[in-house]
């Protein structure tokens, strides 16, 4: 059988957890990274005993070997390097967003249609952990009934002190919203993937909880924090730190959400409840082996993951039962549902992708507008 040779634009924090990922993949080979920062790309490659590293993009597009490439770039380059992907003849799997902007998902999402041969995605990993799965596939059979309504929170603290900074701050470089776009997203796209249903309406409450942080003069990695006496200049802040959302659904349902990243002790804390016409269903992302199905007329279930129970509701789920899963876990999962689409030859709009495709993500952005559009307005917004 023929591996796949792939190659990995951006080293950083998220760059490396896709190399982790796919060298966990069976029929993939890492063939090359590249990196703005070549020494740190070099020291990666090395690291990873990867065994080419190109100094630019171009270099790593210019390798006929490679087939799929992974964009790992901050968000303000992901529309030139997808773009350059797709051009080059390369499947792409970006980091999200596709974007930052709405007009640019649109752009991309045309010139994808323009290369069907061409496999496009983007990284929405919540998606792949198996009781988000078989969740989906529960609702899909009418287990919990007409899902009436939708509430849960993504919450973080790695910004709560005002000397915490990364590049996700500067709308420049991350674009116009953060913790809605960095985080809620993740949180729409799963309710979104569960349901079979899109988000239509928003009606949006955005804060900005330190209007002034101080940025290390230094250069610091995501979720680390700058290190001994470390010297700062003040910087007014643009984005927003916690953002709540009213919302309505295409197939009726109502909801609400809320998102942080100043919540102290709030690692990754995902969570969701879907309450339907019979049954409730709540899941933490912290607590990922575990689902609570509520009852009216009976008594409360607590489910615990188990390959058996779960079937053919995710390819992706190999551990025993009490062997848990976590994050790295369905972030792979994620990615080798991507790169097995393209082994097997399928194509988007013909085979039905489990992975987020160009136009999900364009609506995402979509979302993200309209709840920025709201909280301007204070009212809501239609999608």
């Amino acid at each position: 059988m023929e591996r796949l040779r792939v190659g990995v634009i951006g080293m950083g924090y998220i760059g490396v957890s896709h190399v982790q990922s796919l060298r966990r993949i069976g029929f993939v080979d890492v063939a090359a990274v590249a990196d703005i920062n070549y020494p740190l790309a070099k020291r990666k490659a090395e690291e990873y005993f990867i065994p080419k590293c190109y100094e630019t993009m171009e270099e790593l597009l210019a390798d006929p070997t490679i087939q799929v490439v992974h964009n790992c770039t901050p968000n303000y380059l992901h529309t030139r390097i997808n773009e350059a992907i797709l051009r080059a003849g390369k499947h792409c799997f970006s980091e999200k967003p596709l974007a930052t902007s709405s007009s640019e998902t649109a752009h991309l999402l045309a010139l994808q249609k323009q290369f069907p041969y061409l496999v496009a995605g983007v990284n929405f990993n919540y998606r792949m952990n198996p009781l988000i799965q078989d969740v989906k596939k529960r609702v899909g059979s009418g287990e919990f009934g007409d899902i009436r309504l939708v509430h849960g929170s993504y919450l973080q603290d790695w910004l709560m002190y005002e000397t915490d900074y990364n590049w996700r701050i500067d709308p420049e470089v991350n674009g116009p919203s953060r913790c809605v776009a960095d985080i809620g997203s993740h949180w729409m796209d799963l309710v979104q993937h569960m349901t079979g249903a899109r988000i239509t309406e928003v009606c949006a409450d955005l804060v900005t909880v330190m209007p002034v942080r101080k940025k290390p003069t230094q250069v610091v990695e995501t979720f680390a924090q700058a290190a001994g006496e470390a010297s700062y200049e003040p910087i007014e802040i643009k984005t927003e730190d916690y953002g709540a959302v009213l919302f309505k659904m295409s197939n009726g349902a109502s909801g609400v959400f809320h998102v942080s990243q100043v919540s102290p002790g709030r690692g990754c804390y995902l969570n969701f409840e879907m309450d339907g016409s019979i049954q409730s269903v709540s899941w933490n992302q912290e607590r990922a082996d575990e689902m609570w199905i509520g009852h009216r007329e009976r008594s409360n279930e607590q489910v615990m993951r188990n390959p058996f129970a779960i079937g053919d509701a995710c390819a992706t789920t190999y551990l025993a039962k009490g062997h848990p899963e976590g994050w790295n876990d369905a972030f792979t999962g994620n990615i080798e549902t991507f790169h097995r689409f393209v082994k097997e030859g399928k194509r988007i709009g013909v085979d039905e992708a489990p992975f987020a495709t160009f136009e999900e993500a364009h609506h995402i952005v979509l979302l993200t507008e309209a709840i920025l559009e709201s909280s301007a307005k204070r009212g809501w917004v239609g999608v």
